[in-house]
């Protein structure tokens, strides 16, 4: 049987992790489109911190929810910010610029949420645990949306990144690859894992290969804001 009072406690120290890390996220882009030329996003109302503006209601709830409920973590996404490359003024290069601010608020989000860390020895018993849990999240879900989209795949940012500073012989072929990019990354992520649990060894291979990175990650922000 549901333990539900702790699935209500688990809801509550990732509900708000998870949406910040994703809203934010994608405000970023937005915001950095709007200021370097392109008013797309700002027109939309997307530009906002109100997670309504950007909840997918696969990706944002039914994702994580069923993550939380199946595998213990939860992780999800927002619907895309739009952006008209073409009014950016250098192209190019701005949108290197805006696909890094979505990785980049993530890293800023986790380090807030490490320096609210020394705020829970102040707080009441309760309040004080609660707060902390959801300071741990944070870093975490962050630090693995912020690794993870860094991969060097279109759509996801790494690969417009990539894109952005490639010589034009290899950003090329690789920016093709982007309608297929996410089903590659599905494949990578969930199908071949559950074909290696069916067969009895555990494998997967983004997960595993980007690990240590996202390990990296947390130990310099808890580093940096005197936790480690």
């Amino acid at each position: 049987m549901m333990d539900f009072p702790g699935f209500v406690h688990e809801v509550s120290v990732w509900a708000l992790p998870i949406i910040f890390a994703i809203t934010l996220h994608e405000a970023a882009h937005g915001w950095m489109a709007d200021k370097l030329g392109d008013p797309t996003a700002r027109m939309l109302g997307r530009i906002s911190a109100n997670p309504v503006r950007h909840i997918d209601p696969l990706g944002t709830i039914i994702l994580p929810g069923l993550l939380l409920l199946t595998a213990g973590f939860a992780f999800g996404y927002a619907k895309p910010v739009p952006v008209n490359f073409r009014k950016l003024r250098n192209p190019r290069r701005d949108m290197v610029l805006v696909a890094a601010a979505g990785p980049g608020a993530n890293l800023l989000m986790a380090l807030v949420a490490a320096l609210l860390l020394h705020l829970v020895p102040l707080l009441p018993d309760q309040a004080g645990q609660w707060l902390g849990e959801n300071c741990v999240n944070a870093i975490l879900v962050n630090a693995v949306l912020g690794v993870f989209n860094m991969i060097p795949l279109p759509p996801l940012d790494g690969g417009r990144v990539a894109v952005g500073v490639l010589p034009r012989a290899l950003a090329y072929p690789l920016s093709r690859v982007e309608p297929y990019g996410m089903l590659i990354v599905f494949g990578a992520v969930f199908l071949l894992p559950l074909i290696a649990q069916q067969l009895g060894f555990a494998f997967n291979p983004v997960f595993d290969l980007i690990a240590p990175i996202i390990n990296g990650v947390v130990r310099l922000l808890l580093s940096l804001t005197g936790l480690a």
